[in-house]
């Protein structure tokens, strides 16, 4: 097996040769992987409804259970 990478990168661990040839014989992964990113971080926010929410709410008593 070939344990070094194209142009002098180095070193390949067993690992990334693992991880490499996964990611080659499954691409739907990497689709997978996107999509999460998608819902978790790519998120637009309307600023202004934002505003709005903050501007509405009622700050909580310290003691609410008095």
């Amino acid at each position: 097996m070939n344990h070094f990478r194209p142009f002098g990168a180095g070193y390949v661990s067993e690992f990334d040769m693992f991880l490499n040839s996964y990611m080659a014989e499954h691409p739907e992964v990497l689709k997978d992987q996107q999509h999460g990113w998608d819902i978790w971080w790519d998120v637009l926010v309307d600023l202004d409804a934002l505003d709005k929410q903050r501007s509405d709410t009622v700050p909580e008593k310290p003691y609410h259970y008095d």
